[in-house]
């Protein structure tokens, strides 16, 4: 007795016509092999979909940070500062356009969990307006500079927060991202079974063919035979070798590429915006750190105390010059001339703090001054340097020398001190740590965070390159490619 399987075979091929048996045969076969590529286009568009929005989203948010980071605090400091009016301040329209951003995600959020962090960074933002309400309402009031202070504080305080929510939404999107990248290659992995099922199916049906219509097309089924043992004994598992039926093998490669592309796009993004993020915070801790402004108003006071005017006006000169170029309007490029002068004005304070210990000498060729560089760079290397070299010393006479030339068409720089220097193992391990991006103790944590920003902002694996001879003192040096203004 027959099988269904083959009284539906001789039902199709109730024809005398070779050719009408081959078309049958191969419109079956298609048909059947169209299946899975028909799934896999329709789920794979949809999860393409929702990839683009979960992508637009970080960008959005990542474009809303920066606002949030430095446009309303530096509009705000400006004002406090003196140097605008509140009435010609822009503090209203940055606020309102963080608003409109913020309802732009509001909308666009992948989860009710995300919408609710948005939530919370329009409430936040509502403190943070009324902040600047009461700021406009006591500089109306001539309330002193120090009430105006407090406030800008305070609105600091908010900024960092609402910074701080939408940086944890970024990174609940990411995740997102992440689970439908998951869900493509969860659906490569059914869609591959589905169709080892479906090409066992089409072998069989291919040999049965060939047996029925044998006599009359010895040679085309003998092709055809051919053919289904090729695709029979393919290896069709997603992401290891293309698919043997022509019909997939551009989509099954589009896939694999794709699902390749996006998880290493994913983990590089997660590691770079941690990794910038972290370097970028660790890098203003370092610059505005409370030790430093406790012991330069300390400075300062004594000064004054001690009746040493001239002193006074130079540290206050080069304290205001310092946090002006530390700022910089949110500029993370500045010129060479601007990164000497910071770090200048920083050795200025520490000169007069620590008198006949600190000694300094600051040699850069006049033509690369203004070219572009990426700021704070220099001014943890100087301090690393007084901290851990200098201030060791047995005797005074301490010397830190900068020196900046141009070659090869790259910025140049060395940071030397005559300081206790370095043992060699400990050198050593500096060193590694460097080279693996590992995170530093408290001795090399400046150097650390110099090296990972040229890295990160520089692309390069290139950094810091350390050499240091016990008792003598330590050498800092690195170069930086010139870079035009389109590319800063």
């Amino acid at each position: 007795m027959k099988s269904f399987f083959e009284r539906t075979i001789l039902q199709l091929f109730k024809t005398n016509s070779i050719r009408s048996k081959l078309k049958i045969s191969f419109l079956l076969i298609i048909l059947i092999v169209l299946i899975p590529s028909i799934m896999s286009i329709t789920f794979s568009s949809i999860l393409t979909v929702r990839y683009g929005k979960l992508i637009h989203n970080v960008d959005d948010a990542n474009s809303l940070n920066k606002i949030v980071k430095f446009e309303i605090t530096s509009e705000i400091w400006d004002i406090v500062s003196g140097k605008k009016e509140f009435t010609e301040g822009e503090q209203y329209s940055i606020i309102e356009n963080i608003y409109e951003r913020l309802n732009v995600l509001a909308r666009n959020a992948s989860t009710k969990e995300n919408r609710q962090l948005i939530e919370v960074a329009r409430r936040a933002m509502s403190t943070l307006e009324n902040y600047v309400d009461r700021l406009g309402q006591q500089i109306e009031d001539n309330l002193p500079v120090v009430e105006n202070e407090k406030l800008l504080e305070e609105i600091r305080g908010v900024s960092v927060l609402v910074y701080d929510v939408i940086q944890e939404f970024i990174f609940s999107e990411i995740e997102a991202i992440a689970r439908v990248n998951d869900s493509l290659q969860r659906s490569g992995t059914i869609l591959t079974i589905l169709e080892i099922t479906i090409f066992i199916l089409v072998a069989v049906f291919a040999v049965y063919t060939v047996t029925s219509v044998a006599e009359n097309i010895s040679q085309p089924i003998l092709k055809l035979q051919n053919l289904s043992v090729q695709i029979a004994e393919g290896d069709l598992e997603a992401r290891v070798d293309p698919l043997d039926v022509e019909e997939l093998k551009g989509l099954a490669q589009s896939l694999n590429i794709m699902a390749g592309r996006i998880r290493d796009l994913i983990d590089e993004n997660i590691r770079k915006v941690k990794n910038l993020q972290k370097s970028e915070m660790k890098a203003l801790q370092a610059q505005i750190a409370p030790h430093f402004l406790y012991n330069t108003f300390d400075t300062i006071i004594w000064l004054a105390e001690a009746g040493r005017n001239e002193d006074v006006i130079n540290v206050a000169m080069a304290f205001s010059n310092f946090f002006r170029i530390s700022l910089s309007k949110g500029n993370d490029w500045i010129t060479v001339r601007q990164e000497v002068e910071h770090v200048k004005s920083y050795l200025t304070i520490q000169r007069v703090r620590y008198e006949s210990i600190l000694d300094f000498s600051i040699e850069v060729e006049e033509e690369m001054m203004e070219h572009t560089m990426l700021k704070l760079i220099l001014q943890p290397l100087v301090e690393n340097a007084l901290y851990h070299g200098i201030k060791f010393r047995r005797n005074r006479g301490g010397l830190i020398t900068i020196k900046g030339w141009l070659k090869n068409k790259e910025i140049c720089f060395s940071v030397e001190d005559n300081g206790v220097g370095i043992q060699p193992d400990r050198l050593q391990l500096i060193r590694s740590r460097l080279e693996n991006g590992d995170s530093a103790d408290e001795v090399g944590y400046g150097l650390f965070n110099v090296n990972k920003r040229i890295q990160l902002y520089y692309e390069t694996t290139k950094g810091l390159v350390l050499e240091s001879t016990p008792g003598q003192g330590t050498t800092v040096s690195f170069r930086l490619p010139l870079r035009s203004e389109q590319n800063v």
